[in-house]
């Protein structure tokens, strides 16, 4: 039996980063089927009462150091960006764009790098142009889909529809019908598929 792997993320989430560049590999293993289902976290915590990292200090530092704890053992590049949070609603339209256009793994990677990795603004249409032209994607088409009507009512709706479903924050897995949330629960999903597979 194939396994449905559905992660919900966003961009402005650097616990999302770091689970995205694990859960492909993992899915490949067991020969799960990824879902990439981009969401807006604000969204998210303002329907469920959640409060972001930033709103509390103590929290927020001890965040840093985690993430640079993660990115040391995952050996890969995370750089807190300057610029945190980032107003990250154009770029995750722009992945359901790419979805429809059958980029969204790429645009995904892309994007979570241009920000946790160097750092750029990516709520800025240039540098959303430049990111979708590497990706062969026409970025004047793009920028006109990230504002239609049906793209913002889709990522609404796929917020609306994580959070229906239990959602409270970013990453969120959901393996068949079970929920898991957070980077550090990817040992949790790869042992469910190891055994279940």
């Amino acid at each position: 039996m194939s396994h449905k792997v559905e992660f919900y993320y966003d961009f402005s989430s650097p616990y999302s980063y770091l689970a995205s560049t694990r859960i492909e590999a993992i899915c490949e293993k067991y020969g799960a089927r990824l879902e990439w289902k981009p969401f807006l976290l604000g969204g998210v915590y303002k329907e469920t009462g959640n409060r972001a990292p930033l709103e509390v200090p103590s929290k927020l530092q001890y965040m840093i150091k985690d993430l640079d704890d993660w990115a040391k053992y995952y050996g890969i590049e995370l750089n807190f960006p300057e610029l945190f949070p980032v107003n990250s609603v154009k770029s995750m339209r722009g992945a359901l764009v790419a979805k429809k256009q059958g980029k969204i793994r790429e645009y995904t990677r892309c994007v979570f790098k241009l920000y946790w990795v160097n750092g750029f603004d990516i709520s800025q249409d240039e540098v959303l142009r430049n990111a979708v032209k590497d990706l062969g994607l026409d970025d004047e088409k793009f920028v006109n889909s990230i504002i239609e009507q049906d793209i913002k009512d889709k990522l609404r709706s796929e917020t609306g529809e994580a959070v229906k479903r239990g959602a409270f924050g970013a990453p969120t897995i959901f393996l068949n019908e079970k929920m898991f949330w957070g980077n550090d629960r990817l040992d949790f999903v790869e042992e469910y598929l190891k055994t279940n597979s």
